[in-house]
């Protein structure tokens, strides 16, 4: 959700700078993080400054450029994105991401650096794109090599076909390996065969209806660690047996990008950032791909602003969740798992009976582990 000034001296203390800062008073929290994201920018302009139309505030230096690309998708509406953007390559030259190949090749991978990359990827030419890719590519890997083993132990054991089952019902029943465990119990003067641990295997089959993990992907701007790490999670998923993972990303349209699920750098080179969001249209979505509701789970991540219809959203979650189908909405998926979210919206969604929480991805790996073998 983008930044909200209503109080009108505090939006005329943003466009005047500091020196206007006696006469309009001081900012709010969220308006002094605004507030050094523009001078970071129009701070530099050192005519607009001696004229003390702004002043440095806390000057071009407070911010990385990856950190000022990353603040400013947190904080503005898409069009004051795209013209902050804009003159920050055109007017000030400021393309050390962007459009400078040389130091992108030399900047050492981060996270920080990958969501500024998601967000600028647009403006960049051919060359420069190629070598965010590799850059990308490599901050995924560190991350799904993490994520890879949360996933791996939350599925491990009764996922694990070789082991023996705890359902101890007659389509389960293993005669032979009974036998050897029993044979130490055969009686050769009665001919008979007592059974004291009889064995039983999985009941679950190679033809057996595989789970559909749903997952719909909010890709505004701020929702970037959630993206990122939800593209990750579903190459993950994609790779279990018994799992059938689509990954959908939204926002007023809906963009089914299942063909990449098993490359995650794809994936995330095609998400757009940013526009608005219309989550009910999402989950009308999903609602087309649950063949079989009682093995499907539907994992909404969102912060649940909707832009579209409440009741919509509202009324379609209801149907998904009275068909059978488990639904989960997360307001954060992150290593932080730090949520920003609608709490209102969230709560009518629980009332309809979805599950609503921010994880990390390890958790949400064991809660579905824990969905799809109870």
């Amino acid at each position: 959700m983008s930044l909200d000034i209503p109080d009108p001296l505090q939006r005329w203390r943003l466009l005047l700078g500091d020196p206007a800062e006696s006469a309009c008073g001081g900012l709010s929290a969220a308006a002094q993080a605004a507030d050094a994201a523009l001078d970071w920018l129009y701070g530099r302009d050192s005519d607009r400054a001696s004229r003390g139309e702004r002043s440095a505030g806390l000057g071009p230096s407070a911010l990385s450029t990856p950190d000022w690309i990353n603040t400013i998708h947190t904080l503005f509406p898409k069009e004051v994105i795209e013209r902050l953007e804009r003159d920050a390559v055109e007017r000030y030259g400021i393309d050390e991401v962007v459009t400078n190949l040389e130091v992108l090749e030399r900047i050492e991978p981060s996270e920080s650096l990958l969501r500024a990359v998601l967000h600028t990827k647009h403006l960049m030419n051919p060359e420069v794109l190629a070598a965010a890719r590799k850059l990308v590519a490599e901050v995924v890997r560190r991350i799904m090599e993490k994520l890879a083993t949360e996933v791996r132990q939350a599925f491990s054991g009764s996922r694990d076909r070789r082991r023996r089952s705890r359902m101890k019902v007659a389509r389960n029943f293993d005669f032979r390996q009974t036998l050897a465990a029993n044979l130490h119990r055969y009686d050769p003067q009665r001919r008979k065969l007592y059974v004291e641990r009889p064995v039983f295997i999985s009941r679950t089959k190679r033809h057996a209806e595989p789970w559909d993990i749903i997952l719909l992907i909010d890709q505004s701007g701020s929702m970037v660690d959630s993206v990122i790490h939800s593209a990750v999670m579903a190459a993950c998923l994609w790779q279990l047996p018994g799992m059938r993972t689509r990954l959908v990303a939204f926002d007023t349209a809906v963009v089914d990008l299942t063909a990449d699920v098993s490359d995650p750098v794809e994936l995330l080179m095609k998400v757009q950032l940013g526009g608005g969001t219309d989550i009910a249209k999402a989950v009308a979505y999903a609602q087309t791909l649950v063949a079989n509701p009682s093995k499907s789970i539907v994992v909404l991540v969102s912060d649940f602003y909707e832009g579209g219809s409440e009741h919509e959203l509202v009324r379609r979650v209801k149907a998904l969740v009275e068909s059978g189908a488990k639904v989960l909405g997360l307001a954060a998926l992150d290593s932080k798992a730090e949520p920003n979210y609608d709490r209102e919206m969230a709560a009518r969604l629980v009332r309809e009976g979805a599950q609503i929480g921010a994880m990390t991805p390890g958790q949400l790996a064991g809660w579905l582990a824990e969905k799809v073998q109870g």
